[in-house]
Order: structure tokens, then sequence, then C-alpha cells
């Protein structure tokens, strides 16, 4: 795929060039994990997001435990955009956490290339779905651990067996707040596109 060779490239927000490529990514995890975030934080233009206020009312079926300070959550999708290089341009696709929403996650599947799935290490079982989902839909995907001010620092082959991801599946920590951090984890992920890519097209 054209553009994969330079990375570093800064990224080059407003009108995209002619010659640009754009990829549908998809942003999953569970509730809480930190999706709307990393598009907040990573996206060259303002990001929509469909947050509502949580309120009393979903407290039986939004359970907040390990994230009582959260108050708000996405309803619909996450939508941003990131220039990786000049010829490859990311469409962010940030999927609703909640099990009450998943229905929406087929019509956001359609047409992603790939995905990163974040996981938050206090709350393993939280992002099982959002992988299950993935294998099901047949999307390639990395695995973002988020880290939160009281995350414990846990070894990733320990964090892979839990998950039960296999070995070509890369594993990345990252802070969904920071654009570095969030710009990295999607790098990673249009290289595991591109080494996915390169081994069907070998000789068998």
């Amino acid at each position: 795929m054209k553009g994969f060779d330079r990375p570093d490239q800064p990224a080059i927000p407003g009108a995209l060039p002619a010659e640009s490529r754009s990829v549908k990514v998809m942003i999953a995890g569970g509730f809480g994990t930190g999706k709307t975030t990393m598009v907040r934080s990573v996206s060259d233009i303002r990001p929509l997001t469909t947050e509502e206020t949580l309120t009393q009312a979903s407290a039986d079926v939004d359970h907040l435990i390990g994230i009582a300070d959260k108050q708000e959550t996405t309803v619909s999708l996450d939508f941003g955009r990131i220039g990786i290089n000049d010829q490859l341009v990311l469409y962010l696709f940030g999927t609703p956490g909640q099990e009450r929403f998943w229905f929406l996650w087929n019509g956001l599947f359609k047409g992603a290339l790939g995905a990163v799935v974040l996981v938050d290490t206090r709350r393993l079982a939280s992002s099982f779905r959002a992988i299950e989902e993935m294998e099901r839909q047949n999307v390639p995907f990395v695995i973002g651990l988020n880290v939160f001010p009281d995350s414990k620092e846990h070894p990733i082959d320990e964090v892979r067996d839990a998950l039960d991801v296999p070995q070509h599946t890369p594993i990345i920590t990252c802070d969904a707040r920071d654009r570095k951090s969030s710009r990295d984890v999607l790098i990673a992920l249009i290289h595991h596109l591109k080494d996915r890519s390169a081994a069907t097209l070998e000789p068998r």
C-alpha cells in the first residue's frame, strides 16, 4: 500500500492531496476503555461524537465498576480523521461500548480495513466482546493497552494470555489522551495490515 514506508512524516490536516488513499479504521473496545478520548486526541479535524450524559436510569445497564468517574457515554459512533503522511489518510470510527448498542456494530464494520481494540487492564473482560467481534468479522486488529492513573503494569505475555489473542496480533501500551501515543497505535495497525498483506502474497 502506497505510503507505508514513511510513517513518521507529519500529519497534514485540511484538504487531502488528489493522490491520497483513505482507509476506514475502527476504534473498538469495552465500555469506558477510552475510544472517544483516542478519536478526540488524534483527529486532525474536529471529531464528531455522539456522547450523552449518564443518568441514574442507566445505572443497571451501564455498569461503572472501575470507572465510577465516567459521566458520558457514546450512543452511536465517534468519527475523526488523521493524515498519517501525504498518501495515507485514516477515517476513524469509534464504536459504542455498552452491550445495549452492540446492534450498531455490523453497520460500522462495513468497509473497515482494520481496527484498534482498546483495553483497560483493570477490566480486561470488558473488551472480550470486541475481540470476539473482530475475529468473527475477520477484521485485522491490534490491541491498545490504555494506561489509566491507577492501572497496574502487566507483562505483555500475561495480557496476551488473558485476552487469548495470537502471537501475531500486536499489543501496544498507549495513553489515549496523548496524540502521539494514539498515533503510534494507528501506525502499528498500518504496519500490521502491511505485514498481513505481504504474507498473503507470498508463494505457497
